[in-house]
């Protein structure tokens, strides 16, 4: 369809229509990603994230979602573009969910991207991510899924038969699909309407926007230097040096740990999310972000470390090492600008899986609950009580009925953790406690940091305690941190109590302020 008439391409009211609309546009995606999803860990947690990028997998806007996840989009897609090239024909979509093809993340979290094509010209992608309940360990290394709008039988098969639940991850596939399908409607309607030449400036015109807000802040902040070296529960020491100079904010990874033989490693784009998000917070922390936010942003990492690993390096519990970074880059931040962010928050994910058969149904299951905590008080308020965790954004806990009547197993309860955050002149949030009972054989796989050393207060307020998880068989408890593939008999039951946030400000403190 050629439009007749189209709008000058140097109209700014036009470019804040089309600005308006693209951001419409990828909450309109994670919408219909979330009312047709098959996991409840899409459908209800949110663990997701949507997103529309430029031609060059520039990160133009995003859907509500977990920012740590709109924060791989943009790093998918270039991986993308990086590898098909010329390739890439309308009708095509692809997947990966491979950390060295554009997955950043782990196997479960699965990527979609559709290329959008406007007058036989590439001009943007509608993308997304998603956690699948069991994909069986496959690794996807950015393949196409469909070509010229038909399905690619075998890597369907492939998927199916990886899966214990194919048509739960069949299904979540094709959820992610026509959401992309839904996002590439809509902005073939916006080229339509206004013509290229338009949707070209407005493109320039939302990067440099972005840039420009996020330049306003960082003039802002005092130039300098800010160093951390933070021990971790297993012992390890974490270093981190933040520097701010004119137009640039500089992040230095280089001296830490080389990587592990074991799943704790993410990737150097998982590290670079990390410090995407305390820069945004420091910079813009009202706006939404895209590509021109990150400019002055630099992130320096060296290759076979942890946060920056090497093929084959595991990454199945990234998401541990990834908040873990993103709370060491908040405590320095913090101590450097004390007013400005609160103390820590209980700092894990907390991913809960349990895997088996429903007895009432005789189907498979898999359980996957992240966990909610106390977050950190700030400098005029006490900390929230029972969030998820900071890099989750606006995800919700699946309700217990429905996990009762998906999965076999009773939770028994759910509540506020009674001991309180961290104390000082503001207290750190709650955290949550709870208790699962498995009513048939499982397999449990559990993830949570700080077990060992507490959440963090700001300006000598008290830690909030550590995060606490306890299988207990027959009576008899066992403390766990991580655990994959642990065998669940009927009855036992799995108890979670997670930490409260860090408290703000000493006893002194608050004498001073009465």
């Amino acid at each position: 369809m050629q439009i007749e008439n189209p709008t000058p391409a140097n109209d700014p009211v036009t470019h804040s229509v089309i600005q308006a609309a693209l951001a419409a546009t990828a909450d309109e995606m994670f919408a219909v990603l979330r009312r047709t999803a098959m996991s409840p860990i899409i459908y209800e947690v949110l663990d997701v994230g949507t997103g529309i990028t430029d031609a060059c997998g520039r990160l133009l806007c995003s859907g509500a979602g977990i920012p740590t996840f709109i924060g791989v989009l943009d790093k998918a897609v270039k991986r993308l573009v990086e590898i098909h090239g010329d390739t890439i024909s309308d009708g095509d979509i692809f997947l990966t969910n491979d950390p060295y093809f554009g997955g950043v993340t782990h196997l479960c979290d699965m990527v979609v991207a559709l290329p959008v094509f406007y007058q036989g010209r590439l001009t943007a992608w509608a993308a997304s991510i998603a956690h699948w309940s069991d994909i069986g360990g496959l690794r996807i290394p950015a393949v196409r899924v469909f070509s010229s709008n038909e399905p690619i039988g075998p890597v369907l098969d492939l998927i199916a038969v990886n899966s214990r639940q194919p048509s739960i991850a069949l299904g979540d596939l094709y959820a992610q699909i026509a959401a992309s399908r839904r996002g590439a409607e809509r902005i073939v309607k916006l080229l339509q309407r206004y013509g290229i030449s338009a949707w070209d400036v407005a493109l320039s015109d939302a990067f440099a926007m972005g840039k420009k807000r996020s330049e306003r802040g960082l003039a802002a902040l005092p130039q300098g230097k800010w160093s951390i070296a933070e021990e971790q529960d297993d012992g390890a020491i974490w270093r981190a040096d933040i520097s701010i100079s004119e137009g640039a904010f500089q992040v230095d990874l280089r001296d830490n740990p080389d990587q592990l033989n074991a799943p704790y490693n993410t990737s150097r784009d998982g590290a670079v999310i990390a410090a995407q998000m305390v820069y945004k917070a420091l910079v813009d922390p009202e706006k939404a972000a895209n590509d021109g936010s990150f400019k002055a942003l630099h992130v320096l990492t060296r290759e076979g470390t942890i946060f920056h690993a090497k093929p084959p390096a595991a990454h199945g519990y990234y998401f541990e090492t990834r908040i873990r970074l993103y709370d060491m880059l908040w405590r320095c931040a913090a101590r450097a600008f004390p007013r400005m962010l609160p103390a820590g928050h209980f700092g894990t994910i907390g991913g809960t899986v349990i895997a088996g058969v429903n007895p009432d149904t005789g189907l498979r299951f898999t359980m996957v609950e992240p966990q909610m905590g106390g977050w950190g008080a700030t400098c005029d308020k006490d900390g929230n009580d029972a969030l998820y965790s900071a890099c989750h954004g606006d995800t919700f806990n699946c309700p217990a009925e429905l996990a009762e009547a998906r999965y076999g197993l009773f939770v028994n309860f759910r509540q506020l953790r009674e001991q309180a955050g961290g104390f000082g002149q503001h207290r750190g949030g709650r955290g949550v406690h709870t208790m699962y009972s498995v009513r048939s054989p499982c397999v449990l796989s559990v993830g949570f940091s700080k077990v060992r050393l507490p959440t963090w207060g700001l300006e000598g307020g008290e830690g909030g305690g550590t995060n606490e998880v306890t299988l207990i068989r027959n009576g008899q408890p066992r403390t766990l941190s991580f655990a994959s593939g642990l065998n669940l008999d009927k009855g036992d039951q799995l108890e979670i109590k997670t930490a409260g946030g860090g408290g703000w400000g000493g006893p002194a403190l608050k004498v001073d302020s009465a």
